[in-house]
């Protein structure tokens, strides 16, 4: 059924205020948990926090700088100079000016009674951005500080209730960055079929299901062996990144920025999918599986014949059964999702409820997020051959 001019409006502007509101919970519960081991003498878990959240700050500070800098000269008509600009980046604050502006625009496309063409798509832009970015922050904070707090947890036997809280809404910010980002790519595409409940929660249960074996694994070694995690990740970051630059890959505007976005795509890669390139994926994705997935069994043998290191009372041999299970199930969902679930298994070239054509020369003068429109042609592959190539320099990967 078709939604309303003023329904779809809200919709994304109550997506955008929760996901806001999830990743200033997620900071809190950080600097909250940073505060509580200083409290108790614990300085080198403390370290370890304000580390991943200052690592992750400056990398997201970044994207979200050169993007704006990057940005046709005349499309934010309203934001502040190149010098504000600069400054609330080094204060760390561009990525929630970012949620503000896109909150802004947002309300001020569903205040009008028949939103125009350029403020939709406008906000579209602007929120294409933000899920990105917020997608970034999710593999390069959010998931490795789940990480650190399992290991914590493992470690001492027990856990606070602070980090209760944080395994709590460090699995929201992960949920929210997965959902967000699978109907940000869909936004990119406007003709496009309708976007199921069913297709959206299998799509996220397996990332997460996938992802949680991973989590857990990794979580499990460093509370055996801390002072080997490091070489571990650094190794398997090496040949990761390395895997990312072969492929060839262009989001950035310039070569430099470019291997940030390489060395992230590559922290990525060591929890979770993202695929880097065009054509058929299929090929790399089981190449990846197999990948992470022998890595992770060479862990499991690690801390299972050293787990008399563990405190007594640490549910191995269940945290195991659950893992596996939850891997095999998110497999299946998985291969679900592509064989029955994913869009471009009923394609419709039509336009829905009134959304703009590809070809039509309106759309071509709005405003495009072409470091978004690549990732949702190769998300959804049929979508190439109603579409017109907009030009190279675009972007490709998708999870």
């Amino acid at each position: 059924m078709p939604w309303s001019p003023r329904a779809a409006p809200l919709w994304d502007l109550v997506l955008g205020v929760l996901g806001t509101a999830a990743f200033l919970l997620d900071l809190g519960t950080d600097l909250w948990a940073f505060v509580q081991y200083v409290l108790s003498g614990r300085y080198l878990w403390a370290a370890l926090v304000l580390a991943l959240l200052l690592l992750a700050s400056v990398a997201l500070q970044f994207f979200s700088w050169v993007w704006l800098r990057a940005d046709p000269a005349d499309l934010h008509g309203s934001q502040p100079s190149g010098r504000c600009l600069t400054l609330l980046h080094l204060l760390q604050l561009g990525y929630l000016y970012r949620c503000v502006t896109g909150l802004q625009q947002g309300l001020l496309v569903w205040r009008q009674e028949v939103p125009s063409e350029f403020d939709m798509a406008y906000a579209d832009f602007l929120s294409l951005d933000i899920s990105m970015l917020r997608l970034f922050e999710t593999f390069l904070e959010t998931t490795p500080q789940l990480t650190l707090v399992l290991a914590i947890v493992l470690q001492s036997g027990q856990a606070e209730y602070y980090q209760w809280l944080g395994i709590c809404t460090s699995f929201l910010g992960i949920s929210w960055a997965l959902l967000d980002y699978h109907r940000a790519l869909r936004t990119c595409l406007p003709s496009k079929p309708l976007l199921g409940l069913g297709s959206s929660v299998v799509y996220f249960l397996w990332n997460l299901l996938l992802l949680w074996p991973r989590v857990l694994v990794v979580a499990l070694f460093s509370a055996l062996f801390p002072r080997y995690v490091a070489l571990h990740f650094l190794g398997l970051w090496l040949v990761l990144l390395l895997w990312v630059w072969l492929q060839g890959t262009n989001f950035m505007p310039d070569p430099c920025s470019e291997w940030l976005y390489r060395a992230t795509v590559a922290t990525i890669l060591y929890f979770s999918w993202f695929n880097v390139a065009e054509g058929h994926t299929r090929g790399r994705a089981t190449i990846h599986l197999v990948f992470l997935l022998s890595d992770s069994c060479l862990l499991v043998v690690t801390w299972v014949t050293h787990n008399t290191w563990l405190p007594r009372g640490i549910p191995l041999q269940m945290l195991l059964s659950v893992g596996a299970s939850s891997f095999l199930l998110g497999l299946v969902l998985r291969l679900v999702y592509y064989r029955w679930l994913h869009p471009s298994c009923r394609w419709e070239p039509d336009q829905v409820d009134g959304a703009r054509g590809f070809l039509s020369l309106e759309w071509c003068q709005l405003p495009q997020n072409r470091r978004m429109n690549q990732l949702a042609q190769n998300f959804f592959p049929k979508a190439k051959d109603e579409t017109v190539s907009s030009g190279k320099g675009e972007v490709n990967g998708v999870i």
